[in-house]
């Protein structure tokens, strides 16, 4: 869902904002895309320091953790790049979240069930989770279908 070059512009983006330390940048993509965009340390971190290579960001140790903030060319990239939507603004990010947080509440129940429903209500549970999920995959079919027919 994140094209590469977003974690560098939700850095900039962010930090236009106010100075962060690398944990609070990886919070914040996290919070405001609900849930849906959390990248790791791993991608971070390197962007972080090519950032701080290209001189627009600059760190700072503050109660033992490098702040960044950024540097004059800084804030000019981070204004040419608040031109577009905010890589956090992704089509459908809450819808997605919305679906995910329906699956966990399904997968608890089906938790509960499993646990302290009988072998009747066992076995009907499971014939509702089968259907459910042939169902959805019945629903991407007719998508793809009339995909396929705007496309002709």
């Amino acid at each position: 869902m994140v094209r590469r070059g977003d974690v560098r512009t939700a850095i900039l983006a962010l930090l236009a904002e106010e100075p962060m330390h690398g944990y609070q940048i990886i919070g914040q993509l996290g919070e405001r895309s609900g849930g849906m965009w959390r990248p790791s340390a791993g991608s971070v971190y390197p962007t972080l320091q090519q950032l701080e290579d290209e001189g627009l960001v600059k760190g700072e140790e503050r109660d033992g953790r490098n702040v960044y903030a950024l540097t004059d060319d800084g804030k000019a990239a981070a204004e040419r790049s608040a031109k577009s939507p905010a890589p956090w603004d992704m089509p459908g990010a809450s819808e997605a979240a919305d679906l995910r947080d329906l699956v966990f509440q399904l997968g608890a129940a089906a938790s509960q069930v499993s646990q302290v429903g009988g072998s009747e209500t066992v076995d009907r549970a499971r014939a509702i989770l089968v259907e459910a999920r042939r169902s959805l995959y019945r629903l991407l079919a007719e998508d793809d279908q009339s995909d396929a027919a705007t496309t002709k």
